[in-house]
C-alpha cells in the first residue's frame, strides 16, 4: 500500500473490523479463562483468602496467590467486598489483599507479552476437542481453560493484522502522535478500561499498537497507568449498595491505583529507561523489527514494576490508606438495614458461585432470626394476647414469606449458572433449609395463632401450673432455635450436632407435658375438655418447631461435611 495514501472505505471496514473482532475474541478469552479457572479454583482460592488475611503481610500473599490464579484482580476485589458484606474480613485487612491482587494479575500481560500468538488456534482446537470428549467436570473446565488462552493469542493476533496497515495512514499516525503525552495516555488507557472492565485487554491492546511501531515504550507506560486506574470499576459496581465498610474497601481499591500513578508519573523516562535495562533486547533486529520485539516484554516489565514497587511502599501505610478511604466515603453511604428485603444477595455475586453461597446462607440465617422471632414473641400472646396480637404475628409471617421467595429466587439462579461439585448439592440443601424455616413461621402464624384465637372464641384460661410446663417446651424450642442458627451462621458441623442431640431431653419433657395433660383432663373444672385441646394443640405446636429446627441442624452439618 502506498504509505502517502489513506486507505480505501473498504480496507476501513475491514480494518474496523479486525480489530473490534480481535478485541472480542480477547476479551471472551479472558472470560471463558476467568470463568474455567474460577470453577476449578475458585472455592479453594476464597478459602484461602478469608483464611490468610491475620496481617498486611499475609493478606498481600493472599491477594497475590488467589489472583495469579484466578487471573482476575476485579474478581479478587468483588470477593473482598463480599467478605465484608458478610463480617468476615476487615476493610483494614483488605487493603493488604487489594496490593496484592495488583501483583497477581500482571501474571496474565507476563504470559502475552511473549510472542505466542501463533499457537493461538493451536490451543483453541486442543482446548475444544478436550471440553468435547472429556467425562469430568474439572477435565471439561481444563480444556476451557485453554480455550480461553488460546482465543486470548488468536484475538491479539487479529488485532495486529487488523492495525498493519495504518502504519501509512497519516491521520493515525497524527492520532497516536497525540497519545504519546503522558497525561493523555493515562486518560485514554483509564477510560477504556473502565468500559470494557479488563485492564488486560488494554494492556494487550497497548502491546499491538507498540508492537506496530505506534506507540513507544513511555506512551505505553501511560496506558499501563490509566489500565490500572480503570479496573476500579469493577469494585466500585461491586460495592454498590452494600455496607459502608465494603463501599470503604473499594475506596481503598481507587487510592492505591490513583496515588500509585501519582507516585511514577513524573518519572516515566526513568522508569522506560530501567525497564529496558532489565528486559531482553534484540540486538539482532533494527528498526520497527526490533521495537516489535522489544516493546512487549518491557511493556509487562513495566506493569509488573508499577505493581510491585506500589505493595512495596502502600504496604506500610496500611492504616493511614484505610482511615483515608473512611473520610472521603461519607456516612451516609451504603446500604441501610432492610426488614424484609435481601440484605446479602447481590446478582454480582452470581458469577462467584462459592460466594453466592456464603451470601445466601448469611441471608437464611437472617431468615431463620426472623422465624425464631415470631417463636418467641408468641407464647404470650398465645395463652394471654389479644386479637391484635394475633393479626401482628400473621403480618410477621408475611415479612418471612416474603423474604423466604426471594432466596428461592435467587438461588433458582444461581442453579444456572456454571457450578462444580458440591456447589449444585448445596443448592439444593440450602433450598430446604429455607423451606424449613418458612415452616416454622407457619407453624406459628396457622397453629400457633389458632390455638390463640380458640382460646379466646371459647373464653378460657390456662392454669398457672400448666402454663410452667408449657413454658418449659417454649424455652427449650426457642434454645434449639438459638444453636441452629449459630450453626447455620458459622457452618459449623459440631455445633449442629448439639442441635440433634437435645432431642432426647425434648422428648422428656413433651411426654412430662403430656402426663401433666392427662392427670388435669380428670379435673372438675369448667370448659375442662376445651382448654384440653388448646394446651395440646400448643404442645403439639412446639414438637414440629422443634423438630424443624433439628432438620435445619442435620441440613448444617451435611453442608459442614461438603465443605
Amino acid at each position: 500500500m502506498d504509505p502517502l495514501h489513506a486507505p480505501s472505505t473498504l480496507e476501513l471496514g475491514a480494518l474496523l473490523t479486525g480489530l473490534a473482532g480481535g478485541l472480542a475474541l480477547f476479551l471472551f478469552g479472558m472470560r471463558r479463562l476467568v470463568e474455567a479457572l474460577k470453577a476449578v479454583a475458585g472455592g479453594r482460592m476464597k478459602r484461602i483468602l478469608s483464611r490468610l488475611t491475620t496481617n498486611r503481610f499475609s493478606g498481600l500473599a493472599a491477594g497475590l496467590l488467589v489472583t495469579s490464579v484466578i487471573q482476575s484482580s476485579s474478581l479478587t476485589t468483588v470477593l473482598v467486598v463480599g467478605f465484608i458484606t458478610a463480617g468476615l474480613m476487615t476493610s483494614l485487612q483488605a487493603v493488604g489483599v487489594i496490593l496484592g491482587a495488583g501483583i497477581g494479575t500482571t501474571v496474565t500481560v507476563q504470559i502475552i507479552a511473549f510472542k505466542v500468538t501463533h499457537y493461538g488456534l493451536i490451543l483453541i482446537a486442543v482446548g475444544f476437542f478436550v471440553e468435547l470428549v472429556a467425562r469430568g467436570e474439572r477435565s471439561k473446565y481444563c480444556g476451557a481453560m485453554l480455550m480461553g488462552l488460546g482465543l486470548i493469542f488468536f484475538g491479539m493476533d487479529l488485532m495486529s493484522q487488523a492495525t498493519y496497515p495504518l502504519r501509512g495512514y497519516a491521520p493515525f499516525i497524527e492520532l497516536m502522535k497525540g497519545m504519546q503525552t503522558v497525561g493523555w495516555g493515562v486518560l485514554w488507557g483509564a477510560v477504556f478500561t473502565g468500559i470494557i472492565q479488563s485492564s488486560a485487554a488494554t494492556i494487550g491492546l497497548a502491546i499491538v499498537l507498540a508492537s506496530q511501531g505506534f506507540l513507544n515504550l513511555e506512551a505505553s507506560i501511560a496506558l499501563v497507568f490509566g489500565a490500572n486506574i480503570g479496573t476500579c470499576v469493577t469494585a466500585l459496581l461491586a460495592a454498590i449498595e452494600k455496607p459502608r465498610p465494603a463501599v470503604r474497601a473499594a475506596m481503598v481499591h481507587i487510592l492505591i491505583k490513583i496515588l500509585g500513578v501519582l507516585l511514577w508519573i513524573a518519572f516515566v523516562p526513568q522508569m522506560a529507561e530501567f525497564v529496558r535495562s532489565i528486559s531482553p533486547a534484540a540486538v539482532q533486529l533494527e528498526g520497527a523489527a526490533r521495537l516489535s520485539a522489544e516493546l512487549p516484554r518491557q511493556i509487562a516489565n513495566a506493569h509488573t514494576l508499577f505493581n510491585l514497587v506500589n505493595a512495596a511502599v502502600f504496604i506500610w501505610f496500611v492504616r493511614p490508606l484505610d482511615w483515608l478511604a473512611g473520610l472521603l466515603v461519607p456516612r451516609g453511604v451504603g446500604k441501610e438495614e432492610l426488614r424484609i428485603k435481601p440484605e446479602h444477595l447481590q446478582k454480582v455475586f452470581l458469577e462467584e458461585p462459592d460466594l453466592a453461597l456464603d451470601q445466601v446462607r448469611l441471608e437464611l440465617n437472617r431468615l431463620g432470626l426472623m422465624a425464631l422471632g415470631m417463636v418467641r414473641i408468641s407464647y404470650t400472646p398465645v395463652l394471654q394476647g389479644s386479637t391484635e396480637d394475633m393479626s401482628h404475628l400473621k403480618q410477621l409471617d408475611k415479612d418471612v414469606d416474603a423474604l423466604h421467595a426471594q432466596i428461592i429466587s435467587y438461588l433458582g439462579q444461581l442453579s444456572m449458572k456454571k457450578l462444580v461439585p458440591p456447589q449444585p448439592k448445596k443448592i439444593y440443601l440450602y433450598i430446604a433449609t429455607a423451606n424449613y424455616i418458612e415452616n416454622i413461621g407457619d407453624v406459628v402464624q396457622t397453629n400457633l395463632v389458632g390455638v390463640g384465637k380458640n382460646r379466646l372464641a371459647r373464653g378460657v384460661e390456662v392454669s398457672p401450673a400448666t402454663q410452667a410446663i408449657l413454658e418449659d417446651l417454649y424455652v427449650r424450642v426457642c434454645e434449639a432455635g438459638e444453636l441452629t442458627l449459630k450453626a447455620l451462621l458459622h457452618s459449623d458441623p459440631q455445633e449442629a450436632r448439639r442441635v440433634r442431640l437435645l432431642k432426647r431431653e425434648f422428648k422428656k419433657r413433651y411426654f412430662a407435658a403430656q402426663d401433666h395433660l392427662a392427670d388435669r383432663l380428670v379435673a372438675e373444672e369448667e370448659k375442662r375438655l376445651s382448654t384440653f385441646r388448646i394446651e395440646n394443640d400448643l404442645i403439639d405446636s412446639y414438637v414440629r418447631i422443634h423438630a424443624l429446627f433439628r432438620r435445619i441442624a442435620s441440613v448444617v452439618e451435611e453442608v459442614g461435611h461438603l465443605d
